[in-house]
């Protein structure tokens, strides 16, 4: 990538829609289109996910679900089912939530207006401002991770904090350096830069074109801004699971709508139940058992290790027949909404 040198910071943003057109991201499937649904969509996938990790989704999501109305008037097990993997569960229910709040109170509308829309389930400021300036053409200040970054290295920010007054000064900030015209591009080359150039580890600084304006390459503290948020170490909670298999399916138990893997399949807990009376609770003899090894993983606020007792069965039947209960055949597991620690540990027992 050549060399860019953005003229000072009279010229920031023209410096960055240039670098924008000549060196950003152009081949991206939301950049395509001006419908809001596609860009909203693709905003709530990206929040703390990348972009390559992203764009299956993407486009699995919009086959299943081409239309906003589509989306309000699927199962939200459905939802769960084509956005399982992708982690942060809360972010699909919101969407298919948000989804049939247009539909009934808005006649399917994105609005215009950045504020209207951040008082939808599951859209921030931010996401709100996306969508206005994508799908609009409105000039309003996205402030993601990426753009955060650019900024607190530039203006050597507190960009990492969670504080509210650095929050107001970064956004006081994007707000102050928005262009007259060409909001698009320069909203797409922030975003872009901090992607691409002005990563969160060894930045290319060289092919910055914001480098003569940037207290961090100038002082040398790139790696020091923004300055990260100070995080306390997350606590470490246990949980007990019974994997029962008769070897051609596997009782799996739909998780409460609100709290972790929320309305997601998932192996049930077991508690101060024994393997032997949970598996009697479901029609079935319990043949013998044995404790896999166990696993670590970490959610944003805490850690959870899980272990698994997995037990061989016989004599399924009906059991006593509760709603969130199902024996899910194993060549259906790799498709079904299961949390992905989950789909793997059993992808591999039944292996």
């Amino acid at each position: 990538m050549p060399e860019a040198v953005c003229p000072g910071p009279r010229g920031f943003a023209s410096c960055v829609i240039e670098w924008q057109k000549a060196h950003g991201r152009h081949h991206l499937p939301w950049q395509k289109t001006a419908d809001p649904y596609r860009i909203w969509l693709s905003e709530i996938m990206l929040q703390q996910t990348q972009v390559q990790t992203v764009m299956p989704y993407y486009e699995r999501f919009l086959a299943r679900f081409p239309t906003l109305e589509a989306l309000a008037g699927a199962p939200i097990d459905r939802v769960l089912e084509v956005w399982s993997g992708l982690g942060y569960y809360a972010r699909a229910r919101n969407l298919h939530r948000c989804a049939q709040v247009l539909v009934i109170n808005r006649a399917g509308r994105f609005s215009a207006d950045p504020e209207e829309n951040a008082a939808l389930p599951g859209i921030g400021r931010s996401t709100a401002a996306a969508i206005a300036v994508f799908a609009f053409g409105r000039r309003a200040a996205i402030l993601d991770g990426n753009v955060k970054r650019v900024l607190g290295r530039c203006f050597a920010l507190a960009g990492g904090s969670s504080a509210a007054r650095a929050e107001r000064e970064m956004w006081a900030l994007a707000e102050s350096l928005l262009p007259d015209s060409g909001v698009e591009s320069y909203s797409q080359g922030m975003m872009d830069l901090g992607a691409t150039v002005c990563t969160r580890h060894q930045p290319a600084c060289h092919a910055c074109p914001l480098r003569q304006t940037c207290v961090a390459y100038r002082e040398g503290r790139q790696a020091e801004l923004p300055q990260p948020r100070m995080r306390a170490r997350l606590p470490l909670r246990s949980s007990r699971l019974l994997l029962l298999s008769d070897g051609r399916r596997v009782l799996l138990e739909r998780r409460p709508p609100s709290g972790i893997w929320g309305g997601l399949l998932s192996l049930p807990e077991l508690g101060d139940e024994s393997p032997e009376a949970l598996a009697r609770r479901h029609g079935c003899r319990l043949l013998g058992s044995r404790t896999l090894p166990p696993m670590v993983h970490s959610f944003s606020h805490f850690r959870l290790r899980i272990e698994v007792v997995h037990g061989a069965v016989d004599d399924i039947g009906h059991g006593v027949g509760e709603a969130i209960v199902e024996w899910l055949p194993v060549e259906q597991l790799a498709a079904a909404a299961l949390p992905a620690p989950i789909r793997k540990l059993l992808l591999a027992a039944m292996a």
